[in-house]
């Protein structure tokens, strides 16, 4: 009964300064929606982040020939010795599928670029950005399905067929909007003619490159009409079984090539890129932001938990005389912290609760670029801290109101 008689008591208190009380919310009200919002934004930037690295192809791994300049290896670490210049070949590409040596990966592809080409379709141009010769097994490989159209086969490889597929972008800059109409159609890369065989899903932007830019036409289509049969690949992309043996392929893919090109793990003339290396280092990168943003949104936080503490000390002033008639007429020490108390905990419970409405409101708007995703766990930690706060910052006010003699309280004008 004292519990419930001290929670009316409190509840009064709020009741009878609105404004005031409206004012106190705001500061939690903000801190809390600040709390909410930035969390999310760091959520959407990582889950972005692997999006796009996913769209790229799952568990890949892209060796690239390292090349020797100023007494030491592009690519390589910086108290690495000088390595030769050598070639990543065809046969190369060959020994990584070999089932014994490397049994923890899936399939491989060779991959050679020309630069400055340029797409040409009924007086409509587009300079490529990308431009692949390659096998059929790159689009396993890179996650890359047809929108429209069938993706070359192994036997068009065979052939030397001159067949492309086109990305998203090259296709709506050469056709329109429709870029289904594109399938069937003959361009000319270069002024040579390539029948569109698909085009590709479309993957998004990443912010540095548009991985829609891009045709790709068979490996030995390339090579007849662009690069030559030079021995030089320009990289090999990898596929490892799985993501749990991606080191277990990596370190395969270091072990069959050291061998090959008679190098050593501090002279060697290729890299290997890891795909989940990068993503665990785009991850930790996110973490630190998402910790940066949460600890910027706690100081707000404090503030209001101050602001929550500051008018509960005008209210105990301001309800002197109240207090020493209820410890004249016999309420306990106790009682008067859980008025107080209480008053404290409601106030910030209120602007915990709109803080999170506001939060989730503030969080349906991209950022940016970036679409917050809130997390079920910052709405619970958020209505946890705005009680606490209320509590640990209504404990001194609401000692000091209950410390106060019932004389001297009785006597204050």
């Amino acid at each position: 009964m004292n519990l419930l008689e001290s929670a009316r008591f409190a509840l009064s208190g709020v009741a009878a300064n609105k404004m005031r009380s409206v004012l106190t919310t705001l500061g939690i009200l903000i801190g809390i929606a600040a709390v909410i919002v930035l969390l999310a934004v760091g959520a959407g930037t990582s889950n972005n982040i692997k999006a796009q690295i996913a769209k790229l192809g799952t568990n890949v791994l892209t060796v690239t020939r390292s090349t020797s300049a100023g007494g030491r290896a592009t690519g390589g670490q910086a108290g690495a010795n000088r390595t030769r210049s050598t070639n990543l070949t065809v046969e190369d590409e060959n020994s990584l599928t070999d089932p014994v040596l490397a049994p923890d990966i899936a399939r491989t592809a060779p991959i050679v670029q020309a630069q400055g080409v340029t797409a040409t379709y009924s007086g409509a141009t587009h300079s490529v950005a990308s431009f692949l010769g390659t096998t059929s097994s790159y689009f396993d490989i890179s996650n890359s399905t047809a929108a429209s159209g069938a993706l070359f086969t192994a036997a068009d490889q065979q052939a030397g067929t001159p067949v492309a597929v086109i990305g998203n972008t090259v296709a709506a800059d050469l056709f329109g909007p429709a870029t289904g109409s594109a399938v069937g159609q003959t361009i000319q890369l270069n002024g040579q003619n390539f029948t569109v065989s698909a085009v590709l899903a479309a993957k998004g932007s990443s912010g540095l490159s548009d991985p829609d830019d891009i045709v790709v036409i068979p490996f030995s289509a390339a090579q007849n009409k662009f690069t030559g049969y030079a021995p030089t690949l320009a990289s090999i992309t990898v596929q490892a079984r799985s993501a749990d043996v991606m080191n277990q392929a990596q370190n395969e893919v270091q072990m069959i090539l050291d061998a090959r090109h008679h190098v050593d793990s501090t002279t060697r003339d290729y890299q290997v890129r890891n795909q989940a290396q990068i993503l665990t280092t785009a991850t930790s990168t996110t973490q630190t932001l998402t910790i940066l943003l949460g600890a910027v949104a706690a100081i707000s936080l404090l503030v209001g938990g101050i602001g929550v503490m500051n008018i509960m000390l005008v209210t105990v002033t301001e309800r002197t005389r109240e207090i020493g008639i209820r410890k004249a007429i016999g309420a306990s020490r106790g009682s008067i912290v859980a008025q107080f108390l209480i008053e404290s905990l409601v106030i910030s419970v209120i602007g915990g609760v709109a803080g999170i409405a506001i939060g989730f409101a503030g969080s349906a708007f991209p950022v940016l670029g970036v679409q917050p995703e809130v997390q079920a766990w910052t709405v619970w930690l958020s209505l946890a801290v705005s009680a606490v706060i209320g509590l640990v910052f209504g404990v001194y006010p609401a000692n000091k109101a209950a410390k106060l003699r019932p004389i001297d309280a009785l006597r204050y004008e």
